[in-house]
């Protein structure tokens, strides 16, 4: 048995939901023509089993409120992270102090670390760059005189909270 079958047999619903949201991709790009309706299904679950064995199931649970809340604080975050840019780009007297920030990570290797790292990215004036090697992760910032760790520390709780874990969950 291969690894996407074991992992679809441990977890159908999460093969269920996968089989849904690629079916529906499918009509949102092919349309409901019966003609194409057989091919959407098996290029559904042919992206199922390929998904299944890049990204097995994880115990996290998506939790749509949490999710919700993180995004609208993500979004103001982001607006604010890029005015406060913008006000240094044009004003040359306010302060810059670019460096590097140690964040000790919460979130185990894996999915959820990957998604957060990614989410950190957008944020403006912060940039991950890697891991150091205490496994911490290195972020440049702008002003590093910012409370950066306490910022990011926040934004991984809410993180967290909205896939279901806790960032000291090992």
């Amino acid at each position: 048995m291969n690894t996407a079958t074991a992992a679809a047999m441990r977890s159908p619903r999460s093969a269920g939901m996968r089989v849904i949201g690629f079916a529906i991709l499918w009509l949102m790009l092919a349309g409901d023509s019966p003609a194409d309706l057989g091919a959407g299904a098996v290029a559904a679950v042919a992206a199922t089993w390929v998904s299944l064995h890049l990204l097995p199931p994880s115990r996290s649970r998506m939790r749509p409120v949490a999710f919700a809340r993180f995004a609208v604080r993500f979004l103001q975050q982001s607006v604010i992270a890029g005015v406060d840019v913008a006000r240094r780009a044009f004003d040359p007297r306010l302060p810059l102090s670019p460096g590097f920030a140690v964040y000790p990570v919460g979130l185990p290797p894996g999915s959820g670390r990957n998604m957060f790292t990614a989410l950190m990215s957008l944020s403006p004036g912060t940039v991950p760059t890697g891991p150091d090697p205490r496994d911490r992760l290195l972020v440049h910032c702008l002003d590093v005189e910012q409370p950066i760790t306490a910022q990011l520390a926040a934004e991984e709780a809410a993180f967290a909270q909205a896939i279901g874990r806790r960032p000291e969950d090992g």
